[in-house]
């Protein structure tokens, strides 16, 4: 039978954030390095980020399920607008991501968030 020798101090995920195609996101407002080309989700698990929202009903916190768009757990604000899914959202320089607490509602003329994460 394998050992485990993960701490549970460790972060799940890593990688190598010192190269050339880093960039930097911000999640609450703390600087995050990220692989470039890599999602949103996949940078904040590397971070160590383990509650993405909160469900609207028992505010009940939620994480990163399927990591392919289908399940909507992992749904954050970026760039300040909100039901974004951190899974299909590939990171950008400076992007300011934030968890997303409850239920959210669309600016104004928006008619789904998605093509606009």
């Amino acid at each position: 039978m394998p050992i485990d020798t993960h701490s549970q101090n460790d972060p799940l995920f890593s990688c190598d954030d010192t190269g050339p195609d880093v960039v930097t996101v911000y999640f609450e407002d703390l600087p995050i390095p990220a692989s470039a080309g890599s999602s949103v989700a996949a940078a904040l698990l590397v971070y160590g980020v383990v509650v993405f929202r909160s469900t609207p009903v028992s505010a009940a916190p939620r994480a990163p399920y399927c990591m392919m768009g289908v399940c909507f757990e992992c749904l954050v604000e970026i760039d300040g607008v909100p039901n974004c899914q951190a899974c299909l959202t590939a990171v950008r320089e400076g992007m300011q991501v934030r968890r997303q607490q409850g239920p959210a509602t669309l600016p104004s003329g928006v008619k789904g968030a998605g093509d606009v994460c």
